[in-house]
């Protein structure tokens, strides 16, 4: 026998209810039916993590070297420190902006706290609200009413829940008092418990609460999504790499700027100033905003496609996935229990559901008859079962005819115990006893001939993962005042079988294949029956061959180094808990993957949250599961997920072309600095030429960048694994000759300044060549193919902001105001026509370059 479930401060039954003292004794004990409300990081805080970054702290070092060299010179030029200061507001209220919603999980699960529930205390019924509810109340359940805590059944009349949003299982479950259940038994399985967030869909029962607030089943998934801490996402790691990297690039570059400088015998104060350059030089000021940008086009052409994005990271992210953990009910499936299959005995005919359109077998006909369903608001309602069998008849109107043809008289209603349903109805010459129910109970019921060829079919619709009912009918001529089991249920004729199942959705397996041809690994997490899983998932195309189903209580036996070493071997996880979901997340990340999750019940929010991307549906999802997910989908389509992984490739293709734009530019000025003092000329940039040339000559069409279309056709490669640079794939070597090519054209066009003895007019140039360069670079960038093959009109904003760009860098040179305040002097026409012609060297190379390549 099965150990008796029980929790330790599970009272003993109080038939009449607690008293008023008994209820604050309990609540001062076990504390109030309510979860725990997640910590939530201060403003302080969150502006302390925005001023964390590298790249921002190099700035920041950057202004106060300016400013205390500025202070000891006493010039009164603290243009640069305010500058730089300004940029490292701008960026710090642009990360905490962009941040978006703190998480509100908890809130919504908080929000069924406002109902109320019946318990007995006293010895009366009373109503009161569900947080008031402490444990050893007598809580009293109703038909259509949420169950608000944790009990253990006393008594239950007919009594079925409702518990998707717990288990992940779209059929109600039946619960009787007198079952005993185990703590090692699945949720699904514990038919003596109810637990707090499901629903009652029939009958009525009285439990004793066993658990309140957070030592519930849900409380325990509040305390899951309150604990489990996000990772960071791919392009998070990949840009705080980069910054630590340039923080290496910076100091080096210092040290060796201040080593020339010592050897030249050059002041202090001089090389405080070339080290503000420096920092300036090195940090790519308006990256993390145009890559903000980048993520929140990305919501938006992710929005017209029916998938929110409720975290910006998110987006890109989802572009890394390598594989995609779904849910089965209500995501792959339409969590809608539907007729399938029928078996026609009478014939010996079996009917698909799209020929059931065409004809209606007498086995369909009486089923659906012998059924307790309403219509409201044109939705029929009542248990699953009974709905599939009525909606299969097609029109409401046909069940009412036959309702009005075949008048019940009579019922023995379905329980546990008979786990079948005989309703009586009147016929022209006496009465009709229809039974449906179980197969393995009606059988010995039906005359024996019958059972072999029922047997056959039965185990055919079950290979399916059908649940299959039986339907058998006999005529009476006349019956008792209170007709008895024995009497309607004798010498039976069989109908034939039903087979229902909840089928998968009509998009779902053109999805998988898709996933399957992008690269990415679809697995099935579900909290449903192994078998019915594994159907689904074959169908659909997630079970393939070599593929293995594991059940949870398998999955219970294995250690975690186990899992991880044959996690690649199962694409199915049935009848698994929300902390399986975890865990299974885990070890899919473990080895370096980019786990995107689907799902949309309560039990789903803690995988979600702990998931790389945690993707809920909008429309049949719970609250719960939409606040723990980044992207909510709001036509609940899994279609839509392969659509957003090809936007986020999209979107951090954009993001390389963007490193790309930046870092050229960035590299290029530091190699500039320090072979013009190697050479003897003294650095030709200055601190506030470098913001100008990062902040407009860069950043103005690098904002534009983000708005590039996707030119390939990204889905036909492979995932971005996580772990690779975002310098790989030949951008690091791209980057290397666009900074050679930079540096050169510049220091030539500072080289003949310093020959024509104007040095002044040389730095001049350099500025100029460098602005110039690095705005037509973005040209080049677009594509791999020539840039005039990429229609410009393909984004227009990217001409704009480039002929923008080109005409604030021509005037800052040219208005005497800003040459005096950025240390300009004016060009002769000679010197101009040398500056437009270095300037368009890059871009001929690159254009040669490509040519050579496609052609060969």
């Amino acid at each position: 026998m099965k150990e008796e479930l029980r929790r330790d401060h599970a009272p003993t039954t109080v038939p009449a209810g607690l008293t008023d003292a008994q209820v604050q004794q309990a609540r001062d004990k076990y504390g109030k039916n309510e979860f725990d409300e997640a910590p939530k990081e201060s403003l302080g805080k969150k502006i302390k993590r925005s001023l964390s970054d590298v790249a921002t702290i190099i700035l920041i070092i950057a202004a106060i070297i300016s400013l205390i060299t500025s202070i000891m010179q006493n010039n009164g030029h603290y243009f640069e420190s305010v500058l730089i200061i300004a940029i490292v507001i701008i960026n710090s209220v642009l990360s905490i902006y962009q941040e978006g919603r703190a998480e509100a999980a908890l809130n919504s699960l908080k929000g069924l706290e406002h109902a109320e529930a019946m318990v007995k205390r006293h010895n009366q019924v009373t109503t009161v609200p569900i947080t008031d509810i402490v444990v050893g109340d007598i809580l009293v359940l109703e038909n259509g009413k949420q169950i608000a805590a944790d009990a253990k059944l006393i008594e239950t009349n007919e009594l079925r829940v409702e518990e998707s949003a717990l288990t992940g299982e779209s059929d109600a479950i039946e619960k009787d008092e007198s079952e005993i259940s185990s703590e090692d038994d699945p949720l699904g399985d514990r038919l003596d418990r109810v637990y707090r967030g499901t629903a009652v869909v029939n009958g009525r029962g009285t439990g004793i609460v066993t658990a309140v607030g957070m030592q519930t089943e849900m409380g325990k998934i509040a305390g899951l999504l309150g604990n489990e801490e996000r990772e960071q996402t791919p392009l998070q790691i990949r840009l705080a790499q980069l910054g630590k990297r340039l923080s290496v690039i910076a100091i080096l570059s210092a040290l060796v700027v201040i080593g020339l400088g010592i050897a030249a015998g050059e002041p202090l104060l001089t090389l405080f100033m070339t080290a503000v350059s420096l920092a300036v030089a090195v940090v790519p000021e308006t990256l993390m905003i145009i890559v903000t940008i980048t993520l929140a086009l990305g919501v938006q052409k992710m929005a017209k496609r029916h998938a929110i994005v409720r975290r910006l990271p998110a987006v890109e992210t989802l572009g890394s996935a390598t594989v995609i953990a779904s849910d089965k009910t209500g995501t792959l499936t339409q969590n809608k229990m539907t007729v399938r299959k029928v078996w026609d005995a009478q014939n010996d005919q079996v009917s698909s559901d799209d020929e059931l359109k065409h004809q209606l077998p007498d086995v369909l006909k009486f089923g659906a008859l012998s059924t307790n369903v309403t219509q409201n608001n044109d939705e029929v309602t009542g248990l699953p079962t009974e709905v599939a069998m009525v909606n299969a008849l097609g029109e409401y109107s046909e069940y009412e005819a036959l309702q009005s043809n075949f008048p019940k008289v009579f019922e023995i209603p379905f329980n546990s115990t008979r786990k079948r349903m005989t309703t009586v109805h009147r016929i022209d010459d006496g009465y009709l006893a229809v039974t449906k129910g179980a197969f393995d109970v009606l059988l010995p019921k039906f005359p024996t001939e019958s059972h072999a060829k029922a047997e056959k079919m039965n185990e055919q619709f079950g290979s399916n993962a059908l649940r299959v009912i039986a339907v058998g009918v006999v005529k009476l001529s006349d019956i008792s005042a209170e007709p008895t089991e024995d009497e309607l249920e004798k010498d039976m004729t069989l109908l034939g079988l039903v087979g229902i199942i909840d089928p998968p959705r009509p998009e779902s397996a053109a999805a998988v294949a898709e996933a399957r041809a992008a690269g990415i690994k679809p697995v099935m997490i579900t909290g449903d029956h192994v078998v019915t899983a594994s159907a689904i998932a074959r169908e659909i195309g997630i079970l393939g061959d070599g593929d293995l189903a594991l059940s949870g209580a398998e999955l219970h036996k294995m250690s975690d180094e186990e899992l991880d070493k044959h996690i690649t071997q199962y694409a199915v996880y049935a009848r698994v808990t929300p902390e399986d979901k975890i865990r299974i997340v885990k070890s899919w990340q473990k080895r370096g993957d980019v786990v995107a999750m689907t799902g949309d019940g309560v039990n789903d929010a803690p995988a979600l949250r702990r998931a790389d991307v945690g993707i809920a549906m909008g429309e049949t999802g719970t609250d719960v599961a939409r606040e723990a997910a980044a992207i909510v989908l709001t036509d609940d389509n899994f279609a839509t997920i392969v659509h957003a992984v090809e936007t986020g490739r999209g979107i951090y293709g954009n993001v390389r072309k963007t490193v790309n734009f930046l870092m050229s530019a960035n590299m290029s000025e530091i190699v500039i600095i320090i072979a013009a003092m190697l050479f003897g000329w003294g650095s030709p940039l200055i601190a506030t030429q470098l913001l100008f040339i990062n902040l407009v000559a860069d950043g103005l069409p690098g904002f534009a960048l983000s708005r590039e279309p996707v030119h390939d056709n990204v889905m036909n490669r492979k995932p971005i694994s996580p772990k690779e640079s975002i310098f790989a794939n030949g951008l690091a070597g791209k980057i290397v000759i666009n900074v050679m090519l930079f540096s050169v054209v510049s220091l030539l066009a500072q080289g003949y300044g310093i020959h024509t003895g104007n040095p002044a007019a040389g730095n001049t140039m350099a500025f100029i060549v460098l602005s110039l360069t690095s705005i037509l670079h973005v040209f080049n960038i677009r594509s791999d193919h020539s840039m005039f093959k990429i229609k410009f009109s393909m984004n227009p904003m990217l001409v704009l902001m480039a002929i923008l760009a080109t005409v604030l860098s021509v005037l800052l040179v040219i208005l005497p105001v800003t040459q005096t305040l950025f240390s300009f002097v004016p060009l002769n026409g000679w010197e101009w026509l040398i500056t437009i012609g270095l300037a368009l060297v890059p871009n001929i190379y690159w254009e040669i370059h490509k040519a050579i390549k496609s052609n060969k």
